[in-house]
């Protein structure tokens, strides 16, 4: 697939893909004989773990670390398992928080339905 065609499916623009490939985290691209760059799969993929890295707040150097131990799983995994943990932490931090938000949303729109008896008490 083409540049165009894989910052689509992965939901990024095209320069912040060529950043990541300038910054060795997404594999150089097989060339097509017209010179255009011709991704598979494999860096769509690859591509997906750096965005939701990104999404976690994931430094590039952490998510290098990952990339590393996906092309070099035989390596040592203490570093990577350290990141991991400390990534599998904030996921479950955040989960409570958008729990806590969830039901905070609940309450506001029961304050707002008609058969709601109280207005939503004003701040203060």
């Amino acid at each position: 697939m083409r540049i165009g065609e894989l910052a689509k499916r992965v939901g990024c623009d095209v320069e912040t893909l060529r950043d990541y490939e300038r910054e060795g985290l997404l594999a150089e691209p097989a060339r097509e004989s017209s010179g255009d760059r011709c991704y598979d799969v494999f860096h769509q993929e690859t591509l997906q773990i750096i965005r939701h890295g990104r999404s976690l707040g994931m430094k590039l150097a952490e998510i290098r670390l990952l990339l590393d131990f996906r092309h070099h799983p035989e390596g040592d995994c203490a570093g990577v398992n350290a990141l991991l943990d400390v990534q599998i932490a904030r996921v479950e931090e955040q989960i409570i928080a958008m729990g806590t938000l969830k039901d905070q949303l609940i309450a506001l729109r029961a304050g707002c339905s008609p058969a709601a008896k109280e207005p939503w008490p004003a701040p203060g």
